[in-house]
């Protein structure tokens, strides 16, 4: 899973050459590979509560769509797969569309907290909840009250981290109530 080589192609690694950062990423590109996904990413997937996926269409532009649930939605099924259940939302179908024609995704998945984020290239597969009635009981979030419409699953193609620079941490109700314990009104 060699993010670099998949990433890089000719054209970017002219403008990195340009730029002056290609000995630094040709070093890495040499360097880096992973066997699938590690305990580090597993535990960090398996905290999110939304990701970002970008898909390509028909017609030739790309798509980008927000994938939320419950914190933990994203489940690590093994390795090189994980897979949501896709709620119902807009009913425009798009993604999904998208994914019949050219299964090729990219995920960027960040913890705003951490100031962490993890991109992956993956081939996602539609799987209908009456097709894979175990894979569905697998990936269900508990007590999630929207209606689930299909199963997702990414085969990880490649994964890398980013750098935190540039993201604001920010917090969710339920961070910052951990953080500071509840305050009841007029304490």
């Amino acid at each position: 899973m060699n993010y670099s080589n998949l990433a890089f192609s000719d054209v970017i690694k002219s403008i990195q050459d340009k730029l002056g950062s290609r000995d630094t990423y040709e070093r890495v590109e040499k360097m880096s590979y992973v066997d699938g996904l590690t305990a580090i990413e597993s535990s960090f997937i398996s905290q999110m509560d939304s990701f970002y996926m970008a898909s390509f269409g028909e017609n030739g532009f790309p798509y980008i769509q927000h994938r939320g649930g419950p914190q933990g939605f994203v489940k690590v099924i093994d390795k090189e797969t994980v897979g949501i259940v896709d709620f119902q939302g807009n009913r425009q179908y798009i993604s999904v569309g998208n994914i019949q024609t050219n299964p090729k995704v990219s995920l960027i998945m960040v913890s705003y907290p951490l100031r962490a984020r993890l991109k992956i290239y993956a081939e996602a597969e539609i799987v209908e909840l009456a097709d894979n009635p175990a894979l569905f009981d697998l990936l269900k979030p508990h007590d999630y009250k929207f209606r689930p419409e299909r199963m997702m699953l990414f085969h990880i193609k490649a994964y890398d981290w980013n750098c935190p620079q540039h993201i604001t941490p920010r917090y969710t109700m339920e961070e910052i109530g951990s953080m500071f314990g509840k305050v009841e009104p007029g304490v």
